[in-house]
This record gives C-alpha cells, sequence and structure tokens, in this order.
C-alpha cells in the first residue's frame, strides 16, 4: 500500500519537529515534568496557536479536517522530545470520542486550549478487556446514579470533564448495556487519588460514590457506548504506535551518538562491528513501528471498523514487543550511565515501557489480532 505524506503534512511534521529541537529540549522537559502539574500550560497555549489541537478534528467543530494519520505525525514529533503534555489523553482519545458523538460545542473549547479532558476506560479487575464494566449507572427518576472505581486514569488530576464508561444492562462482560457519561470532574461523589507515572505522566484512580448525571451526560446511545469506545480506542492506539516511533527514533539517534563519541581500547565504540549489527536491528525496528503505526492510522481514517482494529493490535503488537528491545539496546549500549536519570536515554526507556502497556501488551493484541483475524469480536 503505497503511502506518502502531503504538501500539508510535511508541513505540519516540520512544525512540530522545529518546535521540539528548539524549546524543547530535555532541560524544559525535565523541568515541565517536575511542576505542579507535570505539563506546561504555556505550551498547551502554544499547541492551541499553532493549530494542533484542532487538526484531527472537522471544519464543522472549528478543526482543520484531518484525522489519524495528521495527530500520528504530531505524537511522534512529540515523542522524539518526550512531550508530557496530555495531547493523547485530551485530543486524540477524550476528543476523538466527543467528535463520534457530535459534540461540537465541547469541541471548539478543546480547539481552543480551554479544556482538559480524562477517560476511565480501564477499571481495577479487567485488565485490559474494554467491555470488563462493573461500574454501574442506576436509573433515579429522570437522572442516573453512577458508583464504580476506574484505574489508572490519565490526565485525570488536570482534567475539567471526565469521560466514563458505565454499566447500564447486561452482566459485566457484555459488550452491549455500556453507555458513556460525560461528567464535570469536580461533580459531587467524584473522588480522585492522584499519582505520578514512572514515565512522568499524571494519573489518578477515580472513585465515583453515588454522582448523579442527568441524560443530557450521556455521550452517544444508552447501552450502546462500546460503539464509540472501541474505534476510538483503536485509532488512539494506531497514534500511540506513531508517538513510540518517535520515541525509538530518539532512542536510536542518541546512542548511535553515544557509541560514536564513546571509546574503548582507544577507538570509537561504533568502530565494533557487533556493535553495528545491533545498531542497524534497532533502526529496522524502528522503520517498521513507524510503517505499521501510519498503516493503522490509515486505516482508522478510513473508518473501517475490523480492518482498522486488525492494524492497531498488530502495530501495538509489534510497537510493545520491538520498543522494549530497542529500548534495552539503548540502555545497554550506554552501559551504567545508561541507568541513570541525568542521561536522558533512562527517560526515554521508561516512556517506551509504558507505551507498551497503554491499550494492552503485545500479548494482549496478539491474541486480539488472531480473533479479529478469525472473526471473532470479543
Amino acid at each position: 500500500m503505497p503511502f506518502a505524506l502531503t504538501d500539508e503534512q510535511k508541513l505540519l511534521q516540520e512544525s512540530v519537529d522545529r518546535f521540539v529541537e528548539r524549546d524543547y529540549g530535555f532541560d524544559v522537559r525535565s523541568g515541565v515534568a517536575e511542576s505542579e502539574n507535570g505539563w506546561s500550560a504555556e505550551n498547551w497555549a502554544r499547541f492551541a496557536e499553532l493549530g494542533w489541537l484542532g487538526v484531527p478534528f472537522d471544519e464543522a467543530a472549528g478543526g482543520y479536517g484531518g484525522g489519524p494519520v495528521e495527530a500520528g505525525l504530531i505524537a511522534e514529533g512529540l515523542g522524539k522530545g518526550l512531550a508530557v503534555e496530555p495531547y493523547l489523553w485530551t485530543v486524540v482519545l477524550g476528543g476523538g470520542l466527543l467528535a463520534r458523538a457530535g459534540r461540537n460545542d465541547l469541541l471548539e473549547e478543546l480547539i481552543a486550549g480551554n479544556l482538559q479532558l480524562a477517560t476511565g476506560f480501564a477499571e481495577p479487575q479487567a485488565r485490559y478487556a474494554l467491555h470488563d464494566v462493573a461500574t454501574k449507572a442506576e436509573r433515579s427518576g429522570d437522572d442516573y446514579v453512577l458508583t464504580g472505581q476506574k484505574a489508572v486514569v490519565f490526565n485525570a488530576p488536570s482534567a475539567d470533564r471526565l469521560i466514563v464508561p458505565t454499566r447500564t444492562a447486561g452482566g459485566q462482560t457484555e459488550a452491549r448495556g455500556i453507555t458513556l457519561f460525560l461528567l464535570p470532574a469536580d461533580a459531587d461523589g467524584i473522588a480522585l487519588r492522584p499519582y505520578r507515572t514512572m514515565d512522568d505522566g499524571r494519573a489518578a484512580e477515580v472513585t465515583l460514590a453515588n454522582v448523579r448525571a442527568g441524560a443530557d451526560a450521556v455521550l452517544g446511545e444508552v447501552d450502546d457506548g462500546m460503539a464509540l469506545l472501541a474505534p476510538a480506542i483503536d485509532a488512539a492506539t494506531a497514534v500511540l504506535c506513531c508517538e513510540a516511533a518517535g520515541v525509538m527514533q530518539a532512542l536510536v539517534s542518541q546512542t548511535r551518538e553515544y557509541i560514536g563519541t564513546r571509546k574503548q581500547f582507544g577507538v570509537p565504540l561504533s568502530s565494533f562491528q557487533v556493535l553495528q549489527h545491533r545498531m542497524a536491528e534497532m533502526f529496522i525496528h524502528k522503520e517498521q513501528t513507524q510503517s505499521m503505526a501510519y498503516m493503522a492510522a490509515v486505516r482508522a481514517a478510513a473508518g473501517d471498523g475490523p480492518v482498522a482494529a486488525r492494524a492497531a493490535s498488530a502495530a501495538k503488537a509489534y510497537a510493545g514487543e520491538k520498543g522494549k528491545s530497542v529500548g534495552q539496546e539503548a540502555i545497554q549500549m550506554h552501559g551504567g550511565m545508561g541507568m541513570t536519570r541525568e542521561m536522558p536515554i533512562s527517560s526515554f526507556f521508561k516512556r517506551i515501557t509504558m507505551i507498551g502497556s497503554l491499550f494492552g501488551d503485545a500479548d494482549h493484541h496478539l491474541d486480539r489480532f488472531a480473533d479479529l483475524a478469525g472473526g471473532r469480536t470479543g
């Protein structure tokens, strides 16, 4: 399948790379990560000014008519700089759900940089199964009462709104009977236990205790929330794999530079053939991850359903396995220095490790790919 960037996509790619190179060095990134919020409101405002927050959305919502491919280009560039701003969680996943639900009013706020989102797609008992939802939403007059717990809700500490999948019908693991609710993050009954993740992100355990929500808080159709959630997660997975390609590019580049200057027996480490072979393997893994990520993004943009789901799982399985391999090789070739916090390589390794488990690890997606290829969608 031929794939080439358009002139507009190339300009977008160049703008992100330029921002990271000029204004998002590792020292700047480290300072932002250590701040109270864990990301920069100033950078977020700049993202809005540059149009990056509106790139994936339709012009009717105030966007620029792009999609997962354009979001992937931004994510890949931000991955090279290890950016901690919540682009994936607010724009790609949260915004993707709002777009699918036709909430253009809120998308306009998001695109302007005035709305932060978090999605509680995981629960303590569910591991990677999106349809394993124990959080309940029960009718109480004209309203719903929500009770349950969501685990590892990324960007929840900064979110203005939470998107919460709940069980409104059926058994705990049935795909049918799930309803999405859009809730104010400060609604009565919502409690957060925030924490910092190993890759310097921010997340929280979210508890819902008798949270009241009106019928207008429902995103999409009652009992059919998976129709929105599943394709949104697949598109976000494709974009995450694009970010993985960016992180892997940084790991390859920094390792190549290090072994080119570090000497052993009076010669650069890069002169040893065994290390040259290992660098070549790292580069191949990065290139293949990038190719599979953009294939998945193209499929998601086409709305291919099961085809897009298979492409997302294939890309994620490969990125999860080979990203770990590239990270381990980078650490090993840096030696003991690679394990220190002062060396950027250690932070990139933490991020590629975290990416490996987001939305499902390699084993999960290999199983899912096999199920989808066999015609089973459960």
